[in-house]
């Protein structure tokens, strides 16, 4: 009975994950309509790559907006902040 508690448990737990992926893909790509489709397919290959640093750089625009900078100020400079990791993922 555990085990099938334990299987029921993992299988959820990859569906909340496929979804929240699904849901995620198609909030970037609404945001990001007017972008080219190669260089929006590459972008959204390196966020999925890559989740954790970039909910990192996420959080930290958040940290900068609310400490009073607009959302353009405040992604420019935690993209500089972290410009070499950038072009590591880029391959550039």
């Amino acid at each position: 009975m555990e085990l099938l508690h334990t299987c029921n448990k993992s299988r959820n737990l990859v569906l909340m994950s496929f979804f929240k992926n699904i849901l995620f893909r198609k909030l970037l790509e609404s945001k990001m309509k007017d972008v080219p489709a190669d260089q929006r397919d590459m972008i959204m290959g390196m966020i999925e790559k890559n989740p954790d640093f970039f909910e990192n750089v996420a959080k930290e625009i958040q940290e900068e907006i609310a400490k009073g900078k607009d959302q353009m100020a405040a992604t420019m400079e935690v993209m500089q902040k972290h410009q070499e990791k950038l072009k590591e993922l880029t391959g550039k």
